[in-house]
Order: C-alpha cells, then structure tokens, then sequence
C-alpha cells in the first residue's frame, strides 16, 4: 500500500477472543483498527476453554500456538457422581467431550486473551473503560459516540461483544429476536479446592439438575458449576445478582453431595456469573457497514464446547474477506457469511448431541446416560469430518491497495 494512501479505519467492540484475534488480522492486512472495551482491563484467569479443529489452525498462524502449549490444562479425569454421591464412572476427559490427546487446546480464558492481547497490543489502538453509546451510518462512515464522551468516524465497525451485544441490539433490535433458549441456566464461579482435586472435574447429577468442581491442575481454588433445567429464562434475574443466588439457592436447596457448601460459597463469590444456556441464530451477520463475529453473531453455547473456536476462526474470515474485497465493506460482509456461515451452523448443531446427553431431565433420561457412561472407553469415531475441522483456512491477501 502507497504511504500516502489512508489505511482504512475499523473500530471493534469487545476485546474478549473475537475482538483481538481480529484486530491482529486486520492489522495484519492493512487496517487501522481500533479496539474498545467497556471493562477496565483485560479480565484475567476464568474458567477453562476448548481450541480445537480449525480454530488451532487459527492460532498456529498468528504465532501464539507453542505459548498456548505451555498454557494447556491438560485435564486427566472426568468422575460422574449419582445423586446419593456414589461414583458412577471415572474417565478420560477426551472420550467423553471427543478432543485428541496432544492435539487440542483447553487453557483458561485469561491466558487465551491475553497471548492474543500481547500479540497485538502493540500494533493496534485500546480504549479500555470504555464503549459505544450511539452508531450512526448515514454519512460516508459509521459516526461512533463513546460513552466515554468522545465522538470518531470510521469506515468499519465490527461488533465482537459477545452474547448479549450492545452492537448488535444498536444494529439490529433486541437480542430476543435471535435468541435460541435451550431450556438451561448455570451459574460459575470460584471456590477454595477444599477437596483434593487435581487436573480433574468431578460432576454430580439428578434429573435437571448438575453441579460440578473444576480443578485446574493444582491450583488452591476450584471452578464450581452449578446448571440446571427450566422451560423457560428467568428474565428477571438478569440483571438481578440477589435474585440470581436466590434462585440457584431454591432450585439446589434439597441437593446433596457437596452442594450445600458450593451454595454457601455461590453467596460470598465476588465472580459470580449466571446466564440462561442458548445460542445466537441471526439471518445476517451485517447491515451497512456494521458487522458481528463471535457469539455477538452465531454464540453456540457451551454444550457445543465451540464458542471459542468460531470466535477464533470468524475473525480470521472476516478479516479475510475484508483483505480480499479491498475493504469494501458490502462485498466483504457477503462473502464473510457465505464461506463460513456453513461451518458455524454445523458447530451451532452438534448442541443437539450435547446438552439432553450430559445434563439429562427426567429419571429415565439419566438412567440410560448413566448406563452408557458405565459401559464407555472411547467414542465412537464421527463419520466424515467432524463439525470443528469441516472448514479448510484459505490464505488471503496481505491488504487492501489504493482507495
């Protein structure tokens, strides 16, 4: 690209796995890119995420792969527990969730941000402590007032703000339009690993109901999970944290196990986090000038065990498309979704194997999975190729040329 020549702006909202991984490709093929984030920093630690298929492909090319390797849990047990605490069965982690052994990732969340923080912090503008207010594309660009109070006009903006976006309801309207409820809420959060866990996850079930302790390799603190079945979203706990406890706290009262104490500990939890399990299934990933990658367009939820992989792989098509159609935003956006809307609904759709599978809701249900999970060693090998490696990555152009 001429010096002289402007690089086109891009602004990204949200600095979690999307908006980074992004920003380094975009950076990578000439773009300007600004990234704003409405937390303060970068949140460190949090709970354990999958890479795999594709999505290491992904970060093999951006450099981050070998640091990633020394980040790796490595989780050696999956226990199952019945209701009365007794052991059903003791696994290897991967039959159960079908990852390979030295192939696939699972590292916590903060050290994925992070390395993809340090690999592009240098190259591309933060706003941290910040986000956007108002998004208006009736000029010659997307006018962007900050909550913050700042007011800029870019060529792009990319939403990358996860499930619940502030971009995307700017955009197009409110999240219950796209919101796929799969008739389950959890609450994580953190507790001191009072029971000699290591490298492994112990859960507990009956029927429409899970709790379970995460030990990531030998730390002094557990992950706890807490899930369980509900026809329909709680809404008015939202935005409630009390009546989120209270509600875990009702649902589990009568629980064993060690539930009584994960509940004591749920009150006093300064990291709580309480959700309603779904997906985000949107027509269109862009209007105008605005786009969405990540779960701010297509989050599959947790039961695919591939939220972090389509956040990884969606940036790189995006940013791709953008490089490859010289940063024009309506033929870039059209050949974003129809390379890789494909293999996200594929990954959107393995939430049918999973969610009535592991956290089954009537006695029978459980019974049956339990009596599999009794006679299982390993998984049965998936006929042709399996949903996280269904998309080959193309190579892309290194930049958009003149204006």
């Amino acid at each position: 690209m001429n010096r002289t020549t402007p690089r086109r702006t891009v602004l990204i909202s949200g600095a979690g796995v999307a908006g980074p991984a992004l920003a380094y490709w975009l950076n990578r093929h000439g773009f300007a890119v600004t990234v704003v984030e409405k937390t303060a920093a970068l949140r460190s630690g949090g709970y354990p995420i999958d890479v795999r298929g594709t999505a290491l492909e992904v970060i093999r090319r951006m450099g981050i792969l070998p640091r990633l390797r020394d980040a790796h849990i490595d989780s050696r047990r999956l226990t199952f527990l019945d209701g009365d605490g007794s052991e059903i069965a003791a696994l290897n982690p991967h039959t159960v969730a079908g990852s390979v052994a030295g192939q696939d990732l699972e590292v916590r969340r903060g050290d994925l941000t992070d390395a993809l923080h340090t690999a592009v912090r240098d190259d591309v503008e933060f706003l941290f402590n910040d986000s956007i207010d108002t998004l208006d594309q009736s000029g010659h660009g997307a006018d962007v007032t900050f909550r913050g109070g700042g007011r800029r006009t870019f060529d792009i903006v990319i939403g990358a703000d996860g499930m619940h976006s502030r971009t995307r309801e700017l955009l197009f309207g409110a999240e219950k339009q796209f919101h796929r409820y799969l008739g389950y809420c959890f609450a994580v959060f953190t507790m001191p690993n009072t029971f000699g866990l290591s490298h492994e996850v112990t859960m507990w079930n009956t029927p429409g109901r899970a709790a379970a302790l995460y030990a990531v390799g030998d730390s002094d603190d557990v992950h706890a999970f807490l899930n369980f079945a509900r026809p329909a979203p709680p809404l008015d706990t939202f935005r409630d944290p009390g009546a989120q406890r209270d509600l875990v706290a009702k649902v589990f009262a009568d629980a064993g196990w060690e539930v009584p104490g994960m509940l004591d500990a749920m009150h006093t939890a300064d990291d709580l986090f309480f959700d309603a399990v779904g997906q985000i299934r949107m027509p269109r990933w862009s209007s105008g000038r605005v786009a969405l990658v990540g779960d701010a367009a297509y989050a599959p939820s947790f039961l695919t065990g591939q939220g972090t992989s389509l956040a990884l792989v969606g940036a790189y098509m995006l940013a791709g498309a953008l490089a490859d159609h010289d940063g024009d935003h309506t033929a870039a956006f059209a050949a974003y979704e129809h390379t890789t809307r494909e293999f996200v609904t594929m990954n959107q759709d393995l939430v049918g194997e999973g969610g009535a599978a592991l956290f089954p809701t009537t006695a029978r249900a459980l019974e049956q999975r339990n009596a599999r999970l009794r006679g299982l060693s390993t998984m049965p090998p998936a006929e042709g190729k399996p949903a996280h490696s269904a998309l080959t990555l193309p190579d892309f152009t290194s930049g958009p040329r003149q204006r």
